[in-house]
Parts: structure tokens; sequence; C-alpha cells
């Protein structure tokens, strides 16, 4: 089974989570991850099927982010 990634990584400079990935033509950008994990669902079955992609695949994602605190 064919598998891909997604990773959300937090920019903090746009205040967005934006996509890296290796599904042909996704490119996420969205405020929060809910956003971004509904986005991904919609987006990743149609760039697949619009680039030859048929059947079943494996998509693995993960979340990156930082943020700086003062104890």
């Amino acid at each position: 089974m064919p598998q891909y990634h997604v990773e959300a990584r937090w920019d903090p400079e746009a205040a967005v989570w934006v996509s890296i990935s290796d599904v042909p033509g996704l490119v996420i950008e969205t405020a929060t991850l809910a956003e971004f994990e509904a986005l991904m669902r919609a987006l990743v079955p149609e760039m697949l099927a619009d680039h030859g992609v048929a059947g079943a695949v494996s998509v693995q994602w993960n979340a990156q982010g930082a943020f700086e605190v003062a104890a």
C-alpha cells in the first residue's frame, strides 16, 4: 500500500499551520489544527486522484510547533 506523509508545522510569523508533504499539489495554511486536519482529510484524496493515484493509500500525519514562555 502506498504511503504518504503530511506535517503541520507552526509558522509563528504568519500565525498559521502550514503543510509540508509528499502529496502532490497539497498546500494547506490554517489558523487551527482542527481546521488543518479537516482540510487535509478533504484535500488529500482529491490531490492524489488528480495525480493518477487510485485505490487505498496510507497517510501518516503529525504536527510540530514550539512556543516560548516566561517562568
